[in-house]
């Protein structure tokens, strides 16, 4: 992050513009998540399409010249890899999990190979959005130079929300998660539904991984994910299944991420790698609290294995 020091008066926000960079990608990936669950499927393996999201969308990026048409790449090949994940887990007696971290590594290990060639060049990024024009200070809108897909993601939240909740095909959708038995009781087609369902979520998650490559922190590399795939699954716990509580678990992830960078920015360097564990400690911390028997699986769709 390209914060320097601006005072102990600017670190709130310096955080808050940290904390709109980190949560992009995982408003994208937990949003698709959360589709997919709400039919009554897992996906562990989230990771591998965001991964191959951000190598894709890199690639075309620098061949094209086009950012945006890197984005869409990535999303097609998160749906792609959605879709494989659909058919598998379509086949009796195959566990969801099982195929989801398969194809994590599957998919991991295809963008690493196929990613090669663009670890060096300079793809176009993703423009951004100075919400800092009213300050004079450079350190002020460096933080406050949002992506525009952090917008898009905010406005994506409540459109699977009024998705999920006032349309009937949203019906269809939950009903499918909540009980097999009674969608195919209406006539729905549960296999498609759910096929669909992941299809859907693996787009977003590719879209999520492209804003990494193309934006923040802006290059191709293996290590760009840090397991923010996997940790998407613990915000859509988190977030009960609840597309607009998904958003802002996504913003606590992403200031829970930011406190080490600010820190570091305003000459704090001896705790900058125990800062930087925040989130993953965030994880643990509200996965415990969520399977806890306090606080247990009310709100989960009945046909999720999760919980059963």
């Amino acid at each position: 992050m390209d914060i320097t020091s601006i005072g102990w008066a600017s670190l709130p926000l310096a955080i808050v513009g940290g904390a709109i960079r980190v949560s992009t990608p995982f408003i994208f990936v937990s949003l698709g998540e959360c589709i997919t669950e709400k039919s009554g499927r897992i996906n562990l393996g989230l990771e591998g399409n965001l991964v191959l999201g951000a190598m894709a969308g890199y690639a075309v990026s620098y061949l094209s010249g086009s950012p945006w048409l890197g984005v869409l790449t990535a999303g097609f090949a998160g749906m792609l890899f959605g879709l494989l994940h659909g058919l598998l887990c379509s086949i009796k007696r195959v566990n969801d999990t099982a195929i989801g971290i398969s194809l994590m590594v599957l998919g991991t290990g295809l963008a690493f190979f196929w990613g090669k060639p663009f670890v060096e060049p300079k793809a176009p990024s993703l423009p951004t959005i100075n919400l800092g024009f009213w300050s004079d200070m450079s350190q002020v809108r460096a933080a406050l130079d949002v992506n525009a897909l952090f917008f898009i993601g905010i406005a994506l939240a409540f459109i699977v929300y009024l998705f999920l909740n006032r349309t009937g095909w949203g019906l269809m959708l939950r009903t499918v998660g909540d009980s097999e038995d009674a969608a195919r009781a209406l006539g729905f087609p549960v296999l498609r539904t759910r096929i669909f369902a992941t299809m859907a979520g693996g787009f977003l998650a590719g879209v999520g991984g492209s804003f990494l490559s193309l934006s923040y922190p802006g290059s191709w590399s293996e290590g760009l994910s840090s397991g923010q795939g996997i940790m998407a699954v613990a915000l859509v716990i988190f977030a009960r299944w609840r597309s607009l509580r998904a958003l802002g678990a996504s913003l606590l992830f992403g200031g829970a991420g930011a406190i080490g960078p600010a820190l570091q920015g305003m000459g704090i360097t001896g705790y900058y790698y125990l800062f930087n564990a925040a989130p993953y400690v965030l994880t643990l911390a509200i996965m415990i609290a969520s399977t806890s028997r306090s606080a247990p699986f009310v709100d989960a769709p009945g046909e999720l294995k999760l919980h059963r």
